[in-house]
């Protein structure tokens, strides 16, 4: 989170099927006229421009540890390059909306406790994160972690980040919410070669990336071409890509 390891071209290869989970999570909350929304590791802001369309009486606000995504972002909503760890907003916010974010965050259920205190009466707090840890495309990475690159990257973390939608109801529940939570599997089909290596590029190999040197990298996403290959065999119409999202909207 600290360090700017995004590439805005990269993750955007796919927006399309990246954007989609953030407006069926936005389409499942129920506030109406909101003063102040705010978009929690906004990325490059495209997103949290549609919450402009969506509350136009609304103040709405981006923030994002990356400068290179905030550098990217579009008018209307105001943003702001921070640490969602440590930022506090200046006065209560009626929406706080998270899209992808929270799997960075190992302590992100303490963070969502936090986040509570933030919210005015009725307030809402909707998040989506990835609940795929288990699939191919994260599994024969870390089996290369583990084996081929284990000198290098052989301590990276193999536990899912993310809990499970019972995990969050409790935790929520707790804190006084009415917790709405579900979870959808998408089959995006992705076109080009190595298409699942171009996905996870952009996002999970990025930690691995990060630490390697540049001159390791071709090495490193060869070894991952191959196995995701194998993984992921393409099709004529393209390569099918399971991808399970977890989703919570509650509201106090």
């Amino acid at each position: 989170m600290g360090t700017d390891i995004w590439d805005p071209e990269v993750y955007e290869r796919y927006a399309a099927e990246r954007g989609r989970p953030f407006h069926e999570l936005v389409a499942r909350v129920g506030a109406r006229s909101p003063e102040y929304v705010v978009d929690l590791g906004c990325g490059t802001g495209e997103l949290t421009a549609t919450l402009c369309g969506r509350w136009p009486g609304a103040q709405v606000h981006g923030v994002d540890s990356s400068p290179a995504m905030i550098a990217k972002a579009p008018a209307g909503p105001t943003f702001e390059v921070a640490d969602v760890r440590e930022w506090h907003p200046p006065r209560p916010v009626d929406v706080i909306v998270s899209n992808a974010l929270l799997q960075w965050i190992p302590e992100h259920p303490d963070l969502l406790r936090r986040w509570r205190g933030h919210l005015t009466e009725g307030g809402w707090l909707a998040f989506q994160v990835p609940g795929n840890f288990d699939a191919p495309s994260h599994a024969v990475v870390r089996e290369l972690c583990r084996t081929t690159w284990r000198e290098e990257l052989g301590d990276v973390p193999r536990g899912a980040p993310v809990g499970e939608p019972a995990d969050y109801v409790d935790l929520l529940a707790g804190l006084g919410f009415t917790v709405d939570a579900w979870e959808t599997t998408y089959v995006h089909v992705l076109p080009g070669e190595d298409a699942v290596l171009h996905w996870i590029k952009g996002t999970a190999l990025r930690p691995m990336l990060d630490r390697l040197p540049p001159e390791r990298h071709a090495g490193f996403l060869a070894d991952c071409a191959r196995a995701l290959r194998a993984a992921y065999p393409p099709r004529p119409y393209g390569t099918p890509f399971p991808f399970r999202r977890i989703f919570v909207a509650a509201h106090l």
